[in-house]
């Protein structure tokens, strides 16, 4: 018997756009091996493979080079947290009262 193949995809976003790269692998494939086999590295050279957190379907995986991959499945490659999103929305949620008084 011969190798069993599944279709899985590759998604990296930025803010402006977003990219998804189909293919073809092993059956067995982990998440990090499916990312380093779609170039999309080739494409996005600021992706680290080897530290960037990946998931499947947005749900994180604790070890992408661990963690198998299933007919279907989509890999995401997150990018590192600019600002901590509690902080984020602080300031958010600070601005608009700000506003808000302003115009009172």
């Amino acid at each position: 018997m011969g190798n069993v193949m599944i279709n899985v995809e590759v998604a990296y976003a930025l803010p402006t756009e977003q990219k998804i790269i189909a293919l073809k692998v092993n059956e067995g494939t982990t998440v990090y091996e499916a990312a380093k086999l779609s170039g999309i590295t080739k494409i996005y050279p600021q992706i680290d493979i080897e530290t960037d957190a990946m998931g499947i379907f947005g749900k994180a995986v604790k070890d992408p080079k661990t963690a198998l991959l299933n007919e279907g499945q989509r890999v995401e490659i997150y990018r590192p947290l600019i600002a901590d999103p509690k902080e984020a929305r602080a300031k958010r949620a600070e601005k608009i009262k700000a506003q808000q008084a302003a115009q009172q």
